[in-house]
Order: structure tokens, then sequence, then C-alpha cells
């Protein structure tokens, strides 16, 4: 059960997030459960009538050594710290608090982990698979869409009609912290789109129940898909194309940005594609193959080879 005093102030953190920074309700959400969690700790631990200005840093510091009897992973403790931190940095600037417990604390280390990636091979074999039925021709333009342009899964699923110049090549996305970016859309993922739009979308329009559908995406219903409906569709192929599990729409995201770079790409352009605000986001996806590395240093070092 959570105390009074903490219910209204993580109420005041939501209503914050939505109204003065725009965020999305999975991100509201997020921190929602995080915070309840610590103020559910809070209310078994020390009692139901203290609030957030009773805590210091060492019932911080008792947190999140619960968290980790608890076998929780790093990176899930160092979340559920980052949402206290963005918690007390707005009750200070709220003045509902005049000490930030949690500004001293750090995070856990973690072992930088290189994402997941694709060969090009691998990918050509994956958007190879979809039939040309209507949910195939959808499937094969979501597939086409996210390697061309490195869109997050949630990007993707809330493009409209309208957000697409097809013509030109380009689609308008909304991204995180609802900005916007303009991202180029290659010749194969444009044909597979006008396949879809012209063969697939207007059966799955059909069955919508609703007057007027500006998803460019549709699932069976005719309605817009999900983010769960695009991963489970991505899983249904990479079980047919014979490649390893595991493989997610954020894995084509990762695709996109290694083969560019990969290919010559200047960092900070994939920096813009991707709509990362820091450089330092970007810079995990500078990793290499080893044929690739090995291929460069045969071209650039004058003593590659013997004469």
């Amino acid at each position: 059960m959570i105390g009074a005093a903490f219910k209204k102030s993580i109420d005041d953190f939501l209503i914050y997030l939505k109204g003065e920074k725009g965020a999305s309700s999975h991100t509201i959400n997020a921190y929602r459960t995080d915070i309840e969690q610590f103020a559910f700790f809070i209310g078994q631990r020390i009692g139901l009538d203290v609030g957030p200005e009773a805590v210091d840093v060492w019932v911080i510091r008792r947190f999140l050594g619960w968290l980790n009897q608890q076998s929780q992973q790093k990176t899930s403790i160092n979340r559920k710290l980052a949402s206290l931190r963005a918690f007390y940095r707005f009750l200070l600037l709220d003045g509902q608090i005049t000490y930030n417990p949690v500004a001293s604390l750090k995070g856990l280390r973690q072992e930088k982990r290189l994402p997941r990636f694709l060969s090009y091979e691998d990918i050509k074999k994956l958007l190879s698979i979809p039939v040309a039925t209507s949910l195939g021709l959808r499937d094969r333009a979501i597939m086409e869409t996210l390697y061309a342009t490195g869109l997050r899964v949630g990007e993707l699923v809330a493009l409209d009609e309208e957000s697409i110049d097809l013509e030109a090549g380009y689609v308008r996305v909304l991204g995180k912290g609802h900005r916007e970016r303009i991202v180029p859309v290659g010749s194969e993922a444009v044909k597979a789109i006008c396949d879809y739009l012209k063969l697939g979308r207007p059966k799955l329009v059909k069955r919508s129940q609703q007057q007027e559908v500006k998803a460019l995406f549709l699932n069976h219903h005719g309605q817009r898909i999900t983010a769960r409906g695009v991963r489970e569709r991505l899983t249904n192929y990479v079980k047919k194309a014979s490649l390893s599990s595991g493989i997610s729409p954020h894995t084509i995201r990762h695709c996109f940005a290694t083969h560019l770079l990969e290919r010559g790409a200047d960092l900070r352009v994939v920096q813009e594609l991707l709509g990362h605000v820091q450089l330092q986001t970007t810079q995990i996806y500078t990793h290499l193959s080893q044929s690739r590395l090995r291929e460069v240093y045969h071209q650039a070092h004058p003593r590659a080879f013997k004469s």
C-alpha cells in the first residue's frame, strides 16, 4: 500500500511528465511502476505516513540493496534509480522538498554490450519471405521500412498515410520527446510500400469499422497495427528464415545503423537519422565486423602485404 503523501507527489509528477514534458503513455507508465514500487517499499519498511521529503540517501540505498537481493538485473536497478532521480528532481523544482537524496548516487556499473545485428545477406533472406497477400505485402513493407529508415517500432506503428512522401522518398517521424525528424526512404522500401498501398491496404481497410483510417500500417481487423503485432510478425519470419532467435524490430534498427557505418556513413548523419540527442548514444554502432576491419587494414596500411 502507498501512503497518501507519496501518492499525491507521484500524481503531481505524472501530470508534469504529460503536460510539461509531453511524455508518451509508455514512458509515464514506466515511471509510475518504478516510483510506486519505491513508495510501496517505504510504506512497508518505514510507514505509510512517510512522504518523499522524509527520505534520505540511506533509505534510497536500502531500496537499491533490496532490489539487488531480489536478483534484479543491473539494467533494471539502474532504470529504477533513474526514475527516482527524475522524480526527486521534479519535487525539488516544485518546492515539495529542499534536499534531493538521489543526487549523489550513481548507477551500478554494467558491462558494455555491443548491439546484435544481422549481416546484409541475412537481411535479404528475411525480406524475401513474405508472400503477396494483403498481410504479406504489409509485412514486407513494414520490414523494408524498418531496415530502410532505422525507425523505432513505436515510431513505425504511429505513422499515418500522410507521414510518408513516396515521390520524394521521405518519411516524417515523431520521435522521443515529440522531436520531429525527416528520414529518407530507399527505393526498395518505397516499392514495397507502394505495393502494399495499392494491393494490400485497401483490402484491410474494408475490414475496419471506422469511417476514416489514417494509420499507414493496419492489422487484420483494419485497425492500426501495434508494436506487439509487429514483433510477433517479425518473430514468425525469423523462424521461417531459420535465423537465430531473439531478433526484434530493434535488431533491425541496429542493422540499419551498423550497415550504414560499415559503408562509410558519417557518424553524425547516422545520429540524425536515428533521432539520437547525444552523439555518445550513436557511438556504440561504430563496432565493425572482423572481416571489415581486416579489409580496411589491408587497404589502408602501407605494409599490410609484402611488396
